[in-house]
């Protein structure tokens, strides 16, 4: 894992170096730069793979130039079909060589996780990775810059503004979708996006999008399970493969415990590690995740977090985030990722992507439940109800969309609405104005061969609550400490075998992860299969209330005048009840993020 920054025309070399600084922490084994007039392409390097000075960053090869984050798993396989002299031993090279034998087409040969800054002689191409493990960013003013991070970015800018879509789609999403950053004039790739910048143009396309996937190919359960478990396992060898040491994360559930069995079976134990909290017992996996790991025999590594430990490090989160992101549990994983690294490793397996795959969150057998109130032939009348009869619930918003025929799922992420965010900012929000932000993806969506909607669950919540949200977080999380993160539920392969299985298949049991959970009888006790979902849940709202840091957002807002205060107050009072916990962090993170970059 490593970074990628670089600077297309005019710049100062003083000013280059000290932004090329910020990104140490995601490749401390080693700077590389080569520069020439109106040309900075830098890169920092963290070995995984062939950590000899031969495979340093940026490669260059004839008028060729390559900055690479990320991992290519089936580099040796590529490796056998290409017509090259090799010269090392590591994955940046075979890109190399795959771009000169097919060309910007050279991407959909890759399986990983991937940032790319490719330079071939005046024209620049950039690749994010299929499924938005990796960040890219980039500015495009006086001359072209491009980063791993938007901190590199800041210190371009001519002034520092906010980007009024960042802040709208944030509110509602958790985080801002693409191509938007909270920072006027920075910008991000979305998953499954290049760009090409040449002669002072940028030009944004789409290389991959898994609604290209045949649906309904697999329509038996038992052959679905089959090909799942294949997937699986394909996957975990993969990432499996490492120079340096290997940690996994083990909750109490399934997708940890299902990423530690295919690791013994594959020779490795890998050490686990489980996060507690310090007089919060209904928030603490450890009771589970000991059981789990004794089930599997596998070492386990508790870290207990109090109030104190969790509110120090809340700053420095905050700030590696680089700009707001809603997600408390960035916090404790912050804190484990830091105890990871005391102990030596450099590589980490983690769970994501099975509860958008295999419908594990529990709504979404609510929303399906409530699609169906849409077909009622008689619905005039509830139309005019709930248009009459505002809520501040989830659960209003959700029946009023299905009788007003809107879209009703809008991402798991979502948290202010559309009318919450009328009620408590100081301007007009109309109804439905996020889906500005879904557009795109939603138009996809009906313009593919997928009709059922639990398969817009999955694939909007893949490249947003996925994408920008958790995986942001835990590339910065784990980046912070120079730790690589590994997700083998997000191989694209994985991911297209569960898209093209009949969908019903998923959800026809009113089971979360009932596919999951066949491929797995047998394999791990029944008591983990069966398990309540807890999530990464934490008490951050209680020490929130408890340090008094809460007052930041009234403070803020005092200053701003973003929002009205007797809905604001209405939120932060609930808030100290238990409702509207993630909208309260999330209006935190922005004064947070306010305070240091606006006023």
């Amino acid at each position: 894992m490593c970074a990628v920054f670089g600077i297309l025309g005019e710049y100062n070399e003083s000013m280059a170096k000290k932004a090329l600084s910020k990104l140490s922490h995601r490749g401390p084994d080693y700077c590389g730069i080569i520069q020439r007039e109106r040309l900075f392409f830098a890169h920092q390097r963290l070995s995984i793979q062939d950590s000899h000075h031969r495979s340093h960053q940026p490669l260059k090869h004839k008028n060729i130039l390559l900055s690479f984050n990320g991992e290519v798993y089936n580099f040796k396989e590529l490796k056998k079909e290409l017509d090259f002299e090799f010269v090392t031993q590591s994955d940046t090279e075979v890109i190399l060589a795959a771009y000169l034998k097919w060309g910007v087409e050279f991407v959909s040969h890759l399986r990983g996780m991937f940032a790319i800054a490719l330079l071939d002689s005046d024209t620049l191409y950039l690749f994010r990775d299929r499924l938005g493990k990796k960040p890219l960013y980039y500015l495009n003013g006086d001359s072209f810059v491009f980063a791993s991070e938007i901190k590199a970015l800041v210190p371009f800018l001519k002034k520092t503004e906010m980007n009024e879509d960042a802040l709208l789609s944030y509110l509602s999403f958790l985080a801002p979708t693409p191509p938007y950053t909270f920072f006027q004039d920075i910008h991000t790739l979305a998953a499954g996006e290049y760009g090409v910048y040449k002669d002072n143009t940028l030009l944004i396309r789409r290389y991959y999008d898994i609604l290209s996937t045949k649906p309904n190919i697999i329509t038996d359960k038992y052959e679905a399970v089959e090909r799942i478990e294949q997937a699986l396992e394909e996957s975990m060898e993969l990432r499996l493969n490492t120079d340096v040491p290997m940690a996994a994360l083990l909750s109490g559930g399934i997708d940890s415990a299902t990423i530690n069995y295919y690791a013994l079976q594959q020779g490795l134990n890998l050490p686990t590690y489980t996060l507690g909290y310090k007089e919060f017992a209904k928030y603490d996996e450890r009771k589970n995740a000991n059981a789990t790991a004794d089930f599997l025999g596998v070492s386990n590594t508790e870290v207990e977090i109090d109030e104190m430990a969790f509110m120090d490090a809340s700053d420095k989160v905050l700030d590696t985030l680089d700009q707001p992101l809603n997600d408390p549990a960035a916090v404790p994983l912050y804190l484990l990722f830091e105890k990871i690294k005391a102990d030596g490793h450099k590589v980490v397996l983690s769970g994501e992507g099975s509860d958008e795959l295999f419908l594990g969150y529990r709504q979404y057998f609510e929303y399906l439940d409530i699609e169906g109130a849409g077909n009622l032939a008689h619905k005039n009348w509830l139309k005019k109800y709930f248009r009459a009869n505002f809520s501040m619930n989830r659960e209003w918003e959700w029946y009023k969309r299905v009788f007003d025929d809107t879209l009703l799922f809008r991402t798991s992420g979502e948290s202010f609405t559309d009318l919450q965010k009328n009620a408590l900012m100081k301007r007009n929000v109309k109804d439905n104005s996020s889906l500005k932000y879904l557009g795109a993806y939603r138009e996809r969506f009906l313009n593919s061969e997928h009709k059922d909607e639990s398969i817009w669950y999955s694939y909007i919540d893949l490249n947003l609550f996925q994408a920008e949200h958790f995986l942001s977080k835990l590339d910065r999380m784990s980046m912070a400490h120079s730790i690589e993160s590994r997700t083998p539920f997000l191989d694209h392969k994985l991911v297209e075998t569960v898209f093209s299985i009949e969908p019903k298949l998923r959800y026809e049991d009113g089971i979360t992860k009932a596919l999951l959970k066949k491929v797995m009888h047998g394999k791990l006790d029944e008591s983990i299969l069966k398990r309540k979902k807890k999530g990464f849940a934490n008490p951050y709202m209680e020490y929130l209330i408890s340090s008094k840091k809460i007052k930041l957002i009234k403070e803020v807002n005092k200053e701003t005048g973003l929002f009205r205060e007797k809905i604001l107050d209405e939120y932060i009072s609930g808030a100290s009840r238990g409702s509207f916990k993630q909208h309260i962090w999330g209006l935190y993170v922005l004064s947070y993020w306010i305070k240091k970059n606006l006023l």
